[in-house]
């Protein structure tokens, strides 16, 4: 029997989700042919057929459909496997992931001041990123704004703040006190690849039930500042994100009628360690 090459079985599954070989290569950093060749190499180590070229790209035999879901739980039990054998290599730490514009600087002092011999680490994560970075064991705490999915997570809120519009100062609703949903009912706003995200700050769909207006696919800070500046579109932020301060052709407004952005503490359902309780109890509210 041939042991199966994990890098192989990955390639596999980013190849599955994309459905055609050009967009799963660049994925992979790959070229068609590198990926191509991977490909066979599986399938000869299977002994099966996983994959037809389409017209429009690639599809899974029946046999590729059947070692997908084994495939996928092949690379998550691997994952797991070597999270454990982190974790176990250094029982007294841990990891607090946090994602832009929350500051989590005097809750670690003093976890580190209460617990001066644990390995106390930070990591910065992407608003999306919080959950899977928990399930996947890359953090073992993660300070979030949600919405976080909660499924297999246990979260606590730490506090609540506005949410704010960003325009230009030269836009047509800068300078006012306050706005709502219905002043921006046509302005664009930044659309983003995770749809419970891109839901939440668009406010989509509006409270009457009408779709929000799609703006461009932003997924980096930096694309989004430059883009709000240019007057192509316009975006929802926590009260607490400095943009203003980075950028001093921008101005901020109060959002009123929208439920503020909460500030969670998550971690893994039922896996709230010593250090990870004692973080929660070092939190002080900003």
């Amino acid at each position: 029997m041939t042991d199966l090459d994990l890098t192989l079985v990955r390639s596999f599954t980013v190849l599955a989700g994309h459905g055609h070989f050009g967009r799963a290569a660049t994925a992979l950093h790959l070229t068609q042919s590198s990926l191509s060749r991977q490909i066979l190499r599986l399938e000869q180590q299977v002994g099966a057929r996983l994959v037809d070229r389409t017209p429009r790209g690639s599809s899974l035999t029946a046999s590729g459909e059947v070692f997908l879901s084994y495939a996928r739980e092949l690379l998550d039990v691997a994952t797991a496997a070597t999270a454990h054998a982190r974790t176990a290599a250094r029982p007294d730490g841990i990891t607090i992931g946090f994602v832009t514009g929350v500051a989590i600087t005097a809750a670690v002092r003093e976890l580190r001041h209460r617990f001066p011999s644990a390995d106390v680490q930070t990591r910065h994560l992407t608003w999306g990123e919080p959950r899977a970075a928990l399930l996947e064991r890359r953090v073992d705490v993660a300070v979030a704004r949600m919405p976080v999915p909660s499924s297999r997570l246990d979260l606590t809120v730490l506090y609540e703040e506005p949410r704010v519009l960003v325009v230009p100062r030269d836009h047509r609703l800068a300078g006012k006190e306050s706005v709502t949903v219905d002043d921006i009912a046509g302005e664009p706003l930044p659309r983003a690849d995770d749809p419970v995200l891109d839901a939440y700050w668009r406010i989509d769909p509006r409270p009457d039930g009408s779709p929000a207006p799609d703006g461009p696919l932003v997924t980096a800070n930096e694309d989004k500042v430059e883009l709000i500046a240019a007057g192509r579109m316009l975006a929802i932020l926590p009260a607490s994100i400095p943009i203003t301060a980075l950028r001093p052709d921008l101005t901020t407004i109060p959002l009123t009628g929208v439920e503020p952005s909460q500030v969670v503490l998550a971690t893994r359902a039922g896996e709230r360690g010593e250090l990870a309780a004692a973080f929660a109890q070092c939190w002080v509210v900003p």
